[in-house]
């Protein structure tokens, strides 16, 4: 035995370890020096010195992935107290102990009992002990040790997507930067070169390249056009182990698209497009439609039209369909195939946007030819003028030519033309038109003053074409000619004063002429000869087409003359002048000193030469208590009753008294129950009627009916009878309700005496004898009925 006991550990790694025991345990372990010791005695008195442990082995390698039949040596602890009598048991514990590592308690051989894997788990730390077997008292502190998983190049390259899209630009310089792919390896980078990874392009050369480290691709080729192809697939690998062989990889599947560019020009297909269009189509109207292609997509292919040049420049336009990229040829004016059959037009078409890159590639444009032919159509007539106007003298004598309109057909055969008034336009047919030649003439007298300007359509039509129709508007003014004498302008009635001065102005009077400004004014006015001297009024001529009248003379009296009548003569400035004489009443007023009018009334005087104010209200008021007298006798005389007619006591046979009072009606209801009048068989709401039989309809005989000419009222009046009677759904207007019903199950009967002399009764009136001479007619009647049979 050695002076110090040491516990070794030897890793024993299967496969790749072909050293010994000792050399294995020296390369491949740390060692450390142990911390306890002690003495013992021997069994013969000698002094045992217990040495120190010399070495621990804490550090073991276990390969991963290991597939073999038996379990792997890890590695073999021993103490150098054991002496191989096996009364050492060696203990393991710590992370897998028991399940993944196991130890042979007497010899100390660590195994591996499971396949580990270093990408779940790349080291354990486990804790080794030797004990007594017997006693399990530790001989030696616990030692700890790890055990490290050494990896294997058993983990592929992955990429961080299974597939992979990018965009590059078409026409892209080489080496432009496309995309990078990245892949990641799950082996230890740090041990050898399992996860050293090298990037190789499998699939798309040689349009794109890959760099080997870093996974970047880029463009291969020059100038790669999107419209030969657009879309490239790329297939990318990555290994590891640098590269070499042996090593593992994974791919990946890029999808790179080329995105476009303007560095194509739009291009006609054809360099001649043919059209049509017939005269009679409207401006705006679409004449055909002319393409350029270009390859181009997005707005790097959109293409705007215009004409640059033609005969047709000014007759037609074309604009830009942006939905289907065409250019659509347009007719902007009327066309006339009588006048041109044809036209030329030089179309453009251009890229709207340019990319400067590719200007060289221009220029990015293209012209074709657009004919276009001009159908003949059958168009209706055309009047010479779009409208026309017309004057005509009132008070023409019908029969007069107002003017001519004239239309022609625009074809080639020139068919005759007819000419008709529309009468919606003049109702009053004031005007008739030559059917033929167009000559508009008057039916009636115009008169300007009634109607200035007559707006009327003319119609033309082809002879052998009716639907062919053409209208003018015919405007015809009614010249004035001095045909109204001049008149007031308004009902003037003039106030003088019964103390006006000498010529004073009390009215201006101006004057209104019916007729046209060019014979109306200016206005005359002037007094008729035969008064031109009048003592009383004097006429001014403002010679502004009014005129003053002035008061000549002073002192004026209502009671002798209270109302003036002046004529006034008034003349237009017509040729030749007309005149008319107007009659302007004047009428004298008291007014004040300021000349404010006061009163007009002349009877004024009259009565405050008679009666006074207080004696007309006295007489007014007699009148009415007069009336007030009469109306209370009349109403007095209206109220009074006369009394009831009072008769014997024992005068009571054949005496009708009169009852006026009629109590409350329908709306007396405390007086008693009516519920007690109601009839049961109404409740339910039906009230059988016994005065029609509603079964059949009458229908009325015909023969009943008198002639309707008829002077026999009694005829007339029996046969509506007849009908009424034999009519069951007529209404009752002359029926007679009757109310029989007196209530059901009442104890005392019927309360009525009209059938008391013919029924069987057993009551006896004998009684009604002992009720004085009031009741003895009652008692003669309902006597003993003995008497009764006597008498019968």
């Amino acid at each position: 035995m050695k002076e110090d006991n040491c516990l070794h550990a030897a890793l024993i790694c299967l496969g790749m370890l072909c050293y010994s025991h000792a050399v294995t345990a020296e390369k491949l372990n740390h060692t450390r020096p142990s911390l306890h010791g002690h003495h013992e005695k021997g069994k013969e008195g000698q002094v045992l010195h217990r040495s120190k442990r010399g070495w621990v082995w804490n550090q073991f390698f276990v390969i991963e992935e290991y597939t073999g039949p038996d379990p792997v040596l890890v590695g073999r602890l021993h103490s150098d107290i054991d002496s191989g009598d096996g009364n050492i048991k060696y203990i393991l514990s710590g992370e897998g102990a028991g399940i993944i590592f196991v130890i042979d308690d007497k010899s100390g051989n660590i195994h591996a009992t499971k396949t580990l894997d270093r990408e779940e788990r790349a080291q354990y730390t486990l804790t080794a002990q030797a004990v007594d077997r017997n006693t399990n008292r530790p001989l030696e502190p616990p030692s700890e040790f790890i055990v490290k998983v050494q990896d294997i190049n058993d983990n592929p390259p992955e990429f961080l997507h299974e597939n992979y899209h990018a965009n590059v630009p078409e026409r892209s310089n080489v080496g432009t930067s496309v995309i990078q792919v990245t892949a990641s390896d799950a082996d230890d980078p740090t041990y050898g070169n399992s996860a050293k990874l090298v990037y190789s392009i499998l699939e798309g050369q040689p349009y794109f390249s890959v760099e080997a480290q870093t996974g970047i691709i880029r463009t291969a080729l020059p100038n790669m056009d999107r419209e030969a192809k657009e879309e490239y697939h790329v297939v990318i690998q990555a290994k590891d182990m640098g590269g070499h062989m042996g090593g593992l990889s994974g791919t990946t599947k890029v999808t790179i698209t080329l995105t476009d560019v303007n560095d194509n020009p739009p291009k006609f297909p054809q360099s001649v497009y043919q059209m049509s269009v017939s005269e009679a189509a409207v401006p705006g109207e679409e004449v055909g439609r002319v393409k350029a292609k270009d390859p181009d997509i997005g707005e790097n292919g959109l293409v705007a039209y215009s004409i640059i040049d033609g005969d047709g420049v000014d007759m037609f336009e074309i604009t830009t369909d942006y939905e289907t990229q065409e250019g659509v040829v347009k007719l902007k004016k009327l066309l006339d195939f009588e006048t041109k059959k044809s036209y030329s037009l030089k179309v453009e078409a251009a890229n709207v946007h340019i990319d400067p890159k590719f200007i060289s590639n221009g220029p990015f444009k293209d012209t074709v030819t657009v004919k276009i032919s001009v159908e003949d159509a059958d168009e209706p007539p055309v009047f010479l003028k779009p409208s026309y106007i017309f004057e005509v003298q009132e008070n023409a004598a019908p029969g007069t030519v107002v003017g001519k309109v004239h239309a022609k057909d625009p074809d080639a055969a020139n068919s005759a033309i007819r000419y008709s008034i529309d009468r919606h336009t003049d109702l009053e047919r004031y005007f008739m038109i030559n059917a033929e030649d167009g000559n508009i003439k008057t039916i009636k007298a115009l008169d300007r003053e009634e109607i200035a300007w007559h707006n009327i359509s003319v119609f033309a039509v082809e002879v052998h074409k009716q639907h062919q129709e053409a209208k003018v508007p015919v405007a015809i003014k009614v010249v004035d000619v001095n045909d109204n004498a001049p008149k007031f302008a308004a009902a003037y009635e003039a106030f003088v004063c019964e103390n006006a001065r000498s010529n004073q102005q009390f009215i201006t009077i101006s004057a209104d002429d019916k007729d046209d400004s060019a014979n109306g004014p200016r206005f005359i006015f002037s007094l008729p000869p035969e008064i031109i001297h009048n003592p009383n009024f004097t006429l001014r001529d403002n010679r502004d087409n009014t005129a003053s009248v002035l008061v000549r003379r002073e002192g004026f009296s209502r009671q002798k003359q209270d109302l003036y009548l002046l004529p006034i003569v008034i003349s237009d400035g017509g040729l030749p002048p007309m005149s008319s004489t107007n009659t302007l009443t004047i009428r004298v007023c008291g007014c004040d000193s300021n000349g404010s009018l006061l009163s007009c009334n002349a009877e004024a005087y009259v009565l405050n030469a008679g009666l006074s104010t207080g004696a007309l209200v006295a007489i007014l008021a007699c009148i009415v208590i007069l009336l007030v007298i009469v109306v209370l006798f009349v109403t007095l005389k209206r109220q009074k009753k006369e009394p009831l007619i009072v008769f014997e006591e024992e005068d009571v046979r054949e005496n009708i008294i009169t009852y006026d009072d009629e109590g409350g009606g329908e709306e007396d209801t405390e007086a008693f129950d009516i519920a007690t009048l109601q009839n049961p068989d109404g409740i339910n709401g039906f009230i059988p009627r016994k005065d029609i039989k509603p079964e059949y309809q009458y229908m009325p005989r015909p023969g009943l009916r008198p002639a309707p000419n008829s002077v026999d009222v009694d005829d007339f009046i029996n046969t509506r009878i007849q009908e009424a009677d034999n009519d069951p759904t007529a209404p009752p207007y002359d029926s007679i309700q009757i109310y029989g019903y007196e209530g059901r199950g009442s104890v005392a009967g019927s309360l009525s005496s009209l059938e008391s002399a013919t029924t069987d009764s057993d009551l006896d009136y004998d009684y009604l004898q002992n009720w004085g001479p009031r009741f003895k007619k009652l008692a003669d009647l309902y006597g003993s009925k003995d008497t009764f049979d006597d008498d019968s």
